[in-house]
This record gives C-alpha cells, sequence and structure tokens, in this order.
C-alpha cells in the first residue's frame, strides 16, 4: 500500500453537476430515516388504537342519550395526546440540533477542490477520500489506492479485507486502515445498506428495551380482552333488565378503567424528557431503549486509550537496543514514517515527533492493522522498516527482549519495537527470525484527571469494570492501577490464549485484557452477556467497533472514529468519559421513576379488570361510570404520576419492570376489589338506589387510591409530601365544590353507614394484602432457590 497520490488527479464533479443530480433525486438521503417527522409524530399519538376504543364508547354514550358529564373522560384522552405531541416534538427539535454537531461527514472533491460535507449531500458520482476510521456511507468504486475494510456490520465475517484499483466498496463497512480515492456509485435508498435496512426492517420492526416490551405486551392483552368483557357486560345488563342507556353507562365506566391510558404515554415523555436532559449534557442518544439498557448495567467493558486516559498521545522516549545513536534512530524512524499516512493517535504522535520534510519514498506500504499490530515500508536498498508491538513483530523471539522492554510500560506507557528486515514485507506475513531489532519507542496517553472519581462511582453501583486493550498487559495495568480500577493488577495477555474458548473462560476470570483483536473483543462481549451480565461498552477506535455493535449498550466518543460513533447507542459529544455517570443516573431515574408510577395505573386497570369479570358471572350491574373515574384517576394518577416521574431517583434497579409493577399495584387493587364487592353485597341486601352506590364506589376508590399513593411516596422528601398533601385536599375540594361534574349524590344514612364501614376495613385490608404478597413472594422465592 502507498500513499495517496496527489489530488491534483481528480477534479470530481462540479457544483453545478452535484446541483443537478440533486435536483434528479441522485442524492445520499435514505428515506428510512430514523427520525420521526412532525407529521408521524401527530398521527402516532392521535390514532392509537385505545384512542379509537375511547371514541368508540364516545359514540356509544352519545348515541344511547348519555349526557356531557359521562364524557369527561374524553378532556383527558386529549390533553394526553396533546401532551405527548408536545413532548415528542420538543425532543425531536433538541435531537436534530444536537445530530447536526455529529452527523458524519465526508471528503469529496469537488472542481478539483477538496472539502468536508455532510454525507446527506454526497451524489451519485461523486469522488471522495477515505481514510482509517471511516465508515463508507455509500456504495463505491475504488479509483487509485489501497484500504482494509471490515464488512462485519453488513455481512457479520470480521475478516480484513483489501480493497484496491477497481474494487467494489459497500456502504455500511468501515476502513480499518490504508487510504484511497472511489466514486460513489449508488447512494440513498439505491445503496446495499440501505435496501439492507429496508429488508431488516420488514423482519424485525423496531427495536424496543424490556421495559416497552412488557408495556406493549400488556397493551395488547388488555386491548384484547375488553372486546369480549364489553360485550358480555351489556348482554348481561340487559339480562338484568336494565335501560339501554344505563348497560352502555356502566359498562363505558368499566372499560375506561381498563384501559391504561396515561400508563404508555407517561413511559413515553419520561424517556423522551430523558433523552433531552441528556442532550443538555451533550450526550446524543440514537436509541431509547438504551437509556433503560444502561440504567441496568453491572458490567462495563472500557478501552483504554480516550476512556481510562486522554486520547492525546505523545513520545516520551527512544530505547537503543543496538548500537545505533538515538539521533540515527530517530532519523530511520522519520523515513519509515513519513511514507505512511497518519491515520491513527499512534501514527500521529510518531510523525509529529519524528516527521520529517524530505524523505526517500518506499517501493511499497504495510499500514497498521489492529490484526498484526504493527507498520512497515520496503525501500529501494531492499531494507524493510518496521514498528510495532514487540509481542507481534517478535513473536517467539520477544523472550529475548522481555527484560529490557516490559519495565518500559510499568509507568503506563504504550512501547513499541522499531526493527528492520532485508526482505519486503507483507501484512501479516513477518518472519521474526529475519529481524533486527533497533530500539524500543514509548509514547504515553495521561491518564485523565477524573478517571478515579468516575470509576469509583461505578464501584460503589456495583458495576465491575473491564479494561480491555490492544495494548501490553503491563500497559494496561499501569493506567488501570491509576485510575483506581479494582482489581486492576488481574491481568492476562490475550495474544497468549490458544484459542476462542481459552478467551471466553477468561474473559469473567480476568480485570485487565491486553494485546485483544478487535474480534477477540466482540468475543469477550458475546462471554459475559453469556454469563448473565448486562455490558456496556465503550470505546472511539474502528477496533472497538464489533465489540460495540455486540454490547448491550454501547457508548461512543465523538473524537474518535466516525463509524465508531455512528453504530453506537450513546454518544459523548464531549468525549468526556466523566460524564457518564450522569447518563445512568438519568436512566435509572427515568426506570425507577416509570416504574413507580406504573404501579398507579395498574391499581385501576387490575380492579376493573376483576370486577367487571365478577359482575358478569355474578350477574349485577356494574356501579361505575366514566364520570365516576375522572376526578379519581386524575388525584391518585395523573397528577402524582407526573410529578414522580420527573424526580431524581439514583436507586440500582432490580428485579423486572412489569414484575415490580404489579407488585406494588396488587394489594391496593384487591383492597378496592373487595371493598366494592361488599358494596355491592350491601346494596342487593338493603336496595340502595344505584346513584348512591355509584358515589360510595367513587369515594372508597379515591380513599384506597389515596393509601396507595401514601405507599408509592415512601420514603418521603418535600415533593413527595406536597402530593401527599395535595391530592387528598384536590380530591374533597372538587367532590365537594362540583358534585354534578363526578355525579356525586347526598347519601342516605343507609349508604352513609356502608362507606363507613368499608373506609374502616380498608386500612387493615391493604395492609393484610401488602403483608400476605410478602410473605408469599418470599415463600416462592426459598422454593426457587431450593430447586434452582
Amino acid at each position: 500500500m502507498t500513499k495517496l497520490p496527489d489530488t491534483s488527479k481528480y477534479k470530481g464533479l462540479t457544483e453545478a453537476e452535484a446541483e443537478n443530480r440533486i435536483a434528479n433525486g441522485d442524492v445520499n438521503i435514505s428515506s428510512s430515516s430514523p427520525s420521526k417527522s412532525v407529521k408521524q409524530i401527530i398521527l402516532t399519538n392521535v390514532f392509537t388504537y385505545f384512542n379509537l376504543i375511547f371514541a368508540i364508547i364516545a359514540v356509544a354514550l352519545i348515541a344511547v342519550g348519555s349526557s356531557l358529564l359521562e364524557l369527561t373522560f374524553i378532556l383527558v384522552i386529549i390533553v394526553n395526546s396533546v401532551i405527548g405531541i408536545i413532548q415528542e416534538l420538543r425532543s425531536k427539535r433538541t435531537l436534530d440540533k444536537l445530530s447536526l454537531l455529529n452527523s458524519p461527514t465526508a471528503k469529496v472533491i469537488r472542481s478539483g477542490v477538496q472539502k468536508n460535507i455532510p454525507v446527506s449531500e454526497l451524489v451519485l458520482g461523486d469522488t471522495v477520500i477515505l481514510g482509517a476510521g471511516d465508515q463508507i456511507c455509500a456504495d463505491a468504486k475504488v479509483l487509485s489506492g489501497e484500504i482494509s475494510v471490515n464488512e462485519s456490520l453488513i455481512t457479520g465475517e470480521s475478516d480484513e479485507i483489501t480493497k484496491s484499483r477497481s474494487s467494489t466498496l459497500l456502504s455500511g463497512s468501515f476502513v480499518v486502515s490504508g487510504s484511497c480515492y472511489a466514486e460513489l456509485t449508488a447512494v440513498g435508498d439505491d445503496s446495499y445498506v440501505s435496501k439492507l435496512s429496508q429488508d431488516a426492517k420488514k423482519m424485525k420492526g423496531n427495536t424496543k428495551g424490556a421495559m416497552m416490551r412488557s408495556l406493549s405486551r400488556l397493551v395488547l392483552v388488555i386491548g384484547i380482552i375488553i372486546i369480549p368483557i364489553g360485550f358480555f357486560m351489556v348482554m348481561g345488563n340487559l339480562r338484568n333488565g336494565e335501560t339501554l342507556k344505563t348497560a352502555v353507562s356502566t359498562t363505558a365506566g368499566a372499560l375506561v378503567g381498563m384501559i391504561p391510558e396515561g400508563l404508555y404515554l407517561l413511559t413515553s415523555v419520561a424517556l423522551a424528557v430523558g433523552v433531552m436532559r441528556l442532550a443538555k449534557k451533550k450526550t446524543l442518544v440514537h436509541e431509547l431503549s438504551c437509556i433503560e439498557t444502561l440504567a441496568r448495567v453491572d458490567t462495563l467493558c472500557v478501552d483504554k486509550t480516550g476512556t481510562i486516559t486522554e486520547p492525546e498521545m505523545k513520545v516520551t522516549g527512544i530505547h537503543p537496543l543496538c548500537g545505533m545513536s538515538e539521533e540515527e534512530l530517530s532519523d530511520k524512524i522519520g523515513e519509515l514514517v513519513g511514507n505512511l499516512n497518519a491515520d491513527n493517535d499512534t501514527m500521529k504522535a510518531l510523525s509529529d515527533y519524528f516527521g520529517k520534510e524530505n524523505v526517500q519514498s518506499a517501493l511499497s506500504t504495510v499500514p497498521f492493522s489492529s490484526k498484526y499490530k504493527y507498520s512497515a515500508a520496503t525501500f529501494k536498498n531492499g531494507t524493510s522498516y518496521i514498528i510495532g508491538a514487540p509481542e507481534f513483530i517478535l513473536k517467539n523471539r520477544f523472550c529475548e527482549y522481555e527484560e529490557d522492554i516490559t519495565p518500559l510500560a510499568d509507568d503506563g506507557s504504550r512501547v513499541l519495537l522499531f526493527a528492520k528486515t532485508l526482505s519486503s514485507v507483507a501484512p501479516d506475513k513477518l518472519n521474526p527470525s529475519s529481524v533486527e531489532v533497533l530500539c524500543a519507542v514509548t509514547l504515553l496517553n495521561a491518564v485523565r484527571e477524573n478517571a478515579k472519581e468516575t470509576f469509583n462511582y461505578f464501584t460503589k453501583q456495583g458495576v465491575n469494570i473491564k479494561v480491555i486493550s490492544g495494548d501490553a498487559p503491563s500497559t494496561v495495568c499501569a493506567a488501570a492501577k491509576q485510575a483506581g480500577i479494582p482489581g486492576a493488577e488481574n491481568a492476562v495477555d490475550l495474544s497468549s490464549l490458544p484459542d476462542d474458548n481459552s478467551v471466553r473462560s477468561a474473559a469473567t476470570e480476568y480485570t485487565v485484557f491486553g494485546r485483544v483483536t478487535p474480534d477477540r473483543k466482540r468475543i469477550l462481549v458475546r462471554a459475559l452477556k453469556a454469563a448473565g451480565k448486562t455490558v456496556a461498552m465503550t470505546g472511539d477506535g474502528v477496533n472497538d467497533i464489533l465489540a460495540l455493535k455486540e454490547a448491550d449498550c454501547s457508548i461512543a466518543m465523538a473524537s474518535g472514529s466516525d463509524a465508531a460513533a455512528q453504530v453506537s447507542n450513546l454518544v459523548l459529544l464531549n468525549s468526556d468519559f466523566s460524564s457518564l455517570p450522569f447518563v445512568v443516573d438519568e436512566g435509572r431515574r427515568v426506570i425507577n421513576n416509570i416504574e413507580r408510577s406504573a404501579s398507579l395505573y395498574l391499581v385501576k386497570n387490575i380492579f376493573s379488570i376483576l370486577f367487571a369479570v365478577i359482575s358478569i358471572f355474578a350477574v349485577f350491574t356494574y356501579p361505575i361510570t366514566p364520570a365516576n373515574l375522572t376526578i379519581v384517576n386524575m388525584t391518585t394518577i395523573g397528577i402524582p404520576s407526573f410529578f414522580l416521574a420527573l424526580e431524581p431517583n439514583k436507586s440500582i434497579i432490580q428485579g423486572k419492570f412489569l414484575q415490580n409493577a404489579m407488585y406494588r399495584a396488587l394489594p391496593a387493587a384487591l383492597c378496592i376489589l373487595f371493598v366494592l364487592v361488599g358494596t355491592v353485597l350491601f346494596q342487593i341486601a338493603f336496595n340502595i338506589p344505584d346513584d348512591e352506590i355509584s358515589t360510595v364506589c367513587e369515594i372508597l376508590i379515591g380513599f384506597v387510591g389515596m393509601l396507595n399513593l401514601y405507599f408509592v411516596c415512601k420514603p418521603f422528601n418535600k415533593l413527595r409530601t406536597a402530593i401527599m398533601i395535595a391530592m387528598p385536599v384536590i380530591f374533597v375540594f372538587a367532590v365537594i365544590t362540583f358534585p354534578r361534574l363526578f355525579k356525586i349524590v347526598p347519601l342516605s344514612l343507609g349508604s352513609s353507614l356502608v362507606l363507613a364501614v368499608f373506609l374502616m376495613l380498608a386500612v387493615p385490608i391493604i395492609f393484610s394484602c401488602r403483608w400476605l404478597l410478602d410473605k408469599t413472594v418470599k415463600a416462592f422465592n426459598k422454593i426457587f432457590r431450593r430447586t434452582a
């Protein structure tokens, strides 16, 4: 591989030609945008399945002549939809602005001039310059130069493939080493990766986190069962001699209670707000689900360079291992690096330190690759100079120089070996017996100032840290110790392990992994996931891409390669690893608060479904109408859940989302079910009027809802105390001030006594339900542990 020829050889398209191709639609814009349009946001919030059910209920109520008071639930639905639209639009605007800061760019030649433009502005026939770390953004044909590409993201094969003149380049692959000029042959929807993405979307659909999948399943189940329940309730009421108006009204009350209309909205809004908060901290979120995943992470894999250390690297010394002086060695190294492209941090540091203006041209060059870990150049006299990892250049001869080289890494320095051979060098085909060692070169990345504080945070949070690097284990160990990573002395050289099974076994055994190739980084991540870990991976280079793609949650530094940033779930635009604790805390805040608030919604859904089923089989009229539930929903669910979902919460997430939410909701739901069934039995026994029983049920549901809110708000802080005081006050005020709006009627002595009895019983019942549920869960857990 040789350096690129002069750009004057290629003129590229003129600006006029490019404009014409844009007008013809030959531009690199895919129709499968990752961001929703404004129209899509409005439509997805308005035209939902449950909004359709609500519309049908409203039409049915109007058709049978129900009063407008029975339709107050529609106002809540409208407000919910409006809030969802506003929050998503705000989130979209924020993310779109942030995406512009991190949008990938390409080097293109137009009218003979090289310029950087967004990849979305490339057109068919453009001449582009590709180098190490670039993601190939459209299908192309190599015009000149030579590169090694990795097509694993689109083919699954991780082998590096050499591409030279006339070779085809597939969009979605990325450049590992070398550089070339290429002409774009297919852009936008016509490119290989766009067609692949469209096919994948048809097969796979949208990616959702565990929480959203649980909610989707819950919504699906409820959406199915409310149809037969509604039908049988109407039929049962009519058989009981009720009028059609009463049958429809009471059935509507049951169905409105069953539908978790606000839960899905609350989750979407909370996630959207989380994304906006992260955006303000210069963190770009590519996938909403990664917020949940990151909050559940228990293993964090980090690269040394750019994460533990600063990305900038500096040469700190030359250490002769032959009879040549440092000046002579420096001159020879300058000849070598002068013929290589400075396409990675190491080569940039070497070029800055050893570079000189006039160097003799090499006959051929071997650019650095993470696979064989060296660079080389062969000159006219047949001598080849090599620089790279000592273990990979010397292989079985490394032991001859180990005592001289290993101590150089004690301070965390990266140690390179400079050597020569009298024959030409090919990629991954170096004969160590022919190598003459000349010197060692040390380079150093300073450990980040806040690295120790950041890793201490993760340690306290129970997150295991794994350091995975291509550097020598001694170098990585020294940096990890300086950063305060627990178990940093527990290291392994992966190049010494014979096969992939040994790598998998080492994954859970060691903390520091040195001399790791890109493919083995991916194997380590897979092994940790197979061991039941939720794995996050940070990286910034091409060699991290395979592992980033494999991790449950991938985090890239914006200062690294474009390809790494594009495949990651999160991008730290300030490239500051110390901002990651905030990202984790934000994820935990969102998930914990949604889980806490979800229990409020599920109380209503559980008791409504169970009470409706009982009413069908026991053949009594469902005593609750939509108007009865409006104020209850507002004060025990809607308003408190909104505030609770947005408050700080850094607690470690444990268990599964839906199970935890059901566990919180079940005692209150069973308590409401008990007092409502008891109330109906009293009505049947003492012939209490329907409207009075509806009022009694409304007050009882509100009271138990406040008891449940008390448990949800524990432990109390200022915000939760304010909620706990305000909600009962609002409920009582609304019931007294607007009784007709919520269908509250004066109670007779008999109804008042029934209300008083069940108000007093509600407190011991809900405490008993909580105690019984705790005992049951503990018993099941004990049985499960014995059988496991």
